[in-house]
């Protein structure tokens, strides 16, 4: 996997307390130390660990979650392959530990030689999964798996909220193009792996440059009102055409054409008479979509471009891009909602300690129990494929006898001996990978509404 190169300016101040290339990694050519993206209590108790001798200690840690967020039918697991590189870079400077003044010597040297040299399995990137699914097992000694906690949940939950609403979107969109277009409605750097989760989920297209040149999605993008506006004559009256043929000179008559500045219709009659019938794509982000789409496409296509497509945007989610399915919407821009999970910002994961020293153990706490012991999963299917149930079993242990139904393995190894597992999906086999497993659910599993998930977990011990 690719990974942009990001340039760390330090503070010219010679007596500055804290330079910014603190987390950087020695010899690592500026890969940034993943180790810091942790909270404090997981050093604490790493600590603790140390002093009375359970640090050591043979565990398993389990990611999963209890629920679906909004009463959702199922869930897309994304952000598995920057787990593994976050662990890959999980590993603590010399600057970072000294500056940990909470931490005894012991607990300071151990993180100064920290590198996980446990296993690590789980279901594939771009997996559906449901209540129970065991996506990720971490298995190693007490101190260097439970330490790993934050980072990965913070990677797999944000990732997966945002696979799991734009996959929803694609199935609403029917087949015709999503561009992710979110950027400026969440964090820098959210953005980015937004757009990867979006992609992943089926979207084709990002604006998001970083996103495109880390991890190679498409990216798409014209012109925004601002464009438009630019081109006001000195006196203060609009000149719409003036930006429009400046558009079309600079990138062809290829291109999208922002339409509702001002009027809707003179907008799409001056693209036509710019562009000519050739013109790519017009744009609409605001107003009654339905009403606007019908109008416009009977507009161009009386001016003669009838291959001139319709993008619509504004604030758009799986709701509204559902409502205009029998419109003539060629494709959707999509910004706030998919970047923050359409309503749902987190999936809801939780990484519990499940095996100690290979016996199981299991929180009981009311809302909140867990099914102890390390697992591994397979997706019971008919003949036709389409999906029954997951069954969850000891993770060493045969797959369950599944009879006549065919048993598809979900958990591969990802991780042995701390390094990746070669031969893993690349983002482009997961996108597939995903599209592929949708269409095994049952038809009512990729339904909008609120109601029970698609599959149950079966955990036979």
């Amino acid at each position: 996997m690719h990974v942009a190169r990001i340039n760390h300016v330090t503070d010219t101040n010679p007596n500055a307390p804290h330079e910014q290339v603190s987390g950087i990694l020695p010899g690592s050519n500026c890969v940034p130390s993943s180790a810091l993206l942790t909270d404090m209590y997981e050093l604490t108790m790493l600590q603790a660990a140390l002093m009375d001798g359970t640090a050591h200690r043979q565990c398993a840690f389990e990611v999963f979650t209890r629920r679906l967020p909004n009463e959702r039918r199922y869930g897309v697991l994304a952000g598995t392959a920057r787990v593994l590189e976050a662990v890959n870079n999980f590993r603590f400077t010399d600057d970072q530990v000294d500056r940990m003044d909470f931490l005894n010597k012991e607990t300071k040297d151990f993180l100064r030689n920290y590198r996980f040299s446990g296993r690590i399995d789980g279901y594939r990137e771009g997996e559906l999964y449901f209540p129970q699914s065991p996506l990720m097992t971490v298995r190693g000694s007490f101190a260097e798996c439970v330490i790993l906690e934050t980072v990965i949940l913070s990677i797999l939950n944000a990732d997966s909220a945002v696979a799991s609403a734009a996959a929803r979107m694609v199935t609403a969109a029917e087949g015709r193009p999503l561009i992710e277009m979110g950027s400026r409605r969440t964090h820098e750097y959210s953005a980015v792996s937004a757009a990867r989760a979006a992609y992943l989920a089926g979207f084709t297209a990002t604006s998001n440059m970083e996103a495109s040149q880390r991890y190679g999605v498409p990216a798409s993008g014209t012109a925004a009102h601002a464009w438009t506006l630019l081109h006001t004559n000195p006196d203060g009256t609009t000149n719409e055409e003036a930006a429009f043929r400046s558009q079309v000179e600079a990138l062809g008559a290829g291109t999208t054409l922002l339409v509702d500045t001002y009027d809707i219709a003179k907008g799409v009659e001056t693209a036509v008479k710019v562009a000519g019938p050739d013109l790519g794509a017009v744009r609409i982000d605001s107003g009654d979509l339905g009403v606007l789409t019908r109008q416009v496409r009977k507009q161009l296509d009386e001016l003669g471009a009838k291959n001139t497509k319709i993008v619509v945007s504004s604030d758009m989610d799986e709701f509204s891009i559902a409502a205009l399915r029998s419109e003539p919407v060629d494709a959707f821009g999509v910004g706030t909602s998919v970047v923050t999970g359409s309503g749902a910002p987190t999936a809801g994961l939780v990484y519990k300690l499940v095996e100690v020293d290979g016996v199981p153990v299991a929180k009981r706490s009311r809302g909140k129990a867990s099914v102890g012991g390390a697992k591994a999963a397979v997706r019971v299917t008919r003949a036709s494929g389409t999906a029954v149930e997951e069954i969850s079993y000891p993770i060493d242990s045969s797959a369950p006898d599944t009879g006549n139904l065919r048993a598809v393995q979900l958990t591969i190894p990802l991780m042995r001996d701390g390094n990746t597992v070669e031969g893993l999906n690349t983002l482009e086999q997961s996108r597939n990978h995903l599209a592929q497993q949708l269409v095994t659910l049952p038809w009512e599993g990729l339904a909008l509404t609120r109601d029970e998930p698609a599959l149950t977990v079966r955990h036979v011990s």
